[in-house]
């Protein structure tokens, strides 16, 4: 593997996008990405709304792209922007990292972010490994993520049963002896497209703003990170059942929780389900209703069209990160 820095192709790292979120009161959208139809909808998106942005992926998805395509794909996005509106800020973050191998391998081939998620591990643990992550990633000027609490669900290679809510106590103590540079935490958003079990007429439960609040309090300034935030558009999960699939009692966070969350310490904001959504819902009806076409290019077309759609509303609406790039 070739090694190579970020600024090498184009990318930064996430330090400016969070500090000018902090100061305006806005979140930068973190997309996940499996192909190029998505990748390329999420940058043409950002660059429409004048987003700044994080690509991101998990370790599965960065093994099924290809570990040499991804650096190419990462600085072909960037000049993308610029042809589709502007030269929007990139980063590229690994998701979900669950080693330190792996970790440094990403670091090396050219990400300018990385996760690290030992959140399952003890407190001394999750310090201890996050700690080596940090030291590697700021030799390199590569910004580091980490995670306390777990979050519920299942999404790639991440899979919890229940989750466990951040313990604000144990926030400053974490930061200080880490140096890690956001935190992921866990106060009711959950992985995957179906977190709440919700019989008709039920609401999903509240984010516990509670904690949040707590420690926005005890570290001040300091970027905090949502993980499992998707919405689970219902327009989408109508239209594939529509179409003949299979997603009942589906339920994701309510676009107005995630305002209120973007307006405050958080920072980041992920965002995966809604976009496997939006794309499987146009290519099934494609199939339905055309199902004789075999054109890649006639069914991934509309479905990465849907993907822009998707992102540019929650750039404008849910996060209030469009317009940000001047």
């Amino acid at each position: 593997m070739k090694k190579q820095h970020y600024s090498e192709l184009g990318l930064v790292n996430t330090k400016a996008m969070f500090a000018q979120a902090m100061q305006e009161r806005f979140a930068v959208p973190a997309y996940n990405f499996n192909n190029m139809e998505q990748l390329q909808a999420i940058v043409i998106g950002c660059a429409r709304s004048a987003s700044p942005v994080i690509i991101q992926v998990s370790g599965s998805a960065r093994s099924y792209i290809g570990t040499s395509f991804l650096p190419h794909m990462a600085a072909a996005a960037v000049e993308l922007a610029s042809e589709s509106g502007a030269a929007v800020p990139i980063a590229l973050h690994l998701d979900h990292g669950s080693s330190f191998e792996l970790a440094r391998d990403c670091i090396d081939s050219g990400f300018s972010s990385v996760m690290i998620d030992a959140s399952h591990h003890s407190f001394g643990d999750n310090v201890a490994l996050t700690k080596q992550v940090v030291e590697y990633a700021h030799g390199h000027g590569v910004t580091v993520e980490a995670e306390l609490g777990v979050l519920a669900g299942i999404e790639d290679e991440v899979s919890a049963e229940t989750s466990s809510y951040t313990r604000p106590q144990e926030v400053e103590r974490f930061l200080h002896e880490t140096g890690v540079d956001s935190l992921a935490i866990s106060i009711g958003t959950s992985h995957g497209a179906f977190k709440f079990k919700l019989q008709p007429g039920q609401e999903p439960p509240p984010l516990r703003f509670d904690i949040l609040e707590a420690i926005e309090s005890l570290v001040p300034g300091f970027p905090i990170v949502l993980h499992g935030a998707s919405s689970v558009t219902r327009e989408h999960v109508e239209m594939i059942n529509q179409y003949g699939g299979r997603m009942d009692n589906t339920a994701g966070i309510p676009e107005e929780q995630l305002r209120r969350a973007a307006a405050s310490a958080v920072c980041k904001v992920n965002i995966d389900s809604d976009g496997r959504l939006a794309m499987t819902a146009v290519i099934r009806k494609i199939f339905a209703e055309k199902p004789g076409e075999f054109d890649p290019r006639k069914y991934l077309g509309p479905a990465r069209d849907e993907l822009i759609a998707m992102v540019m509303h929650k750039n404008s609406t849910v996060l209030g990160s469009a317009g940000r790039v001047k």
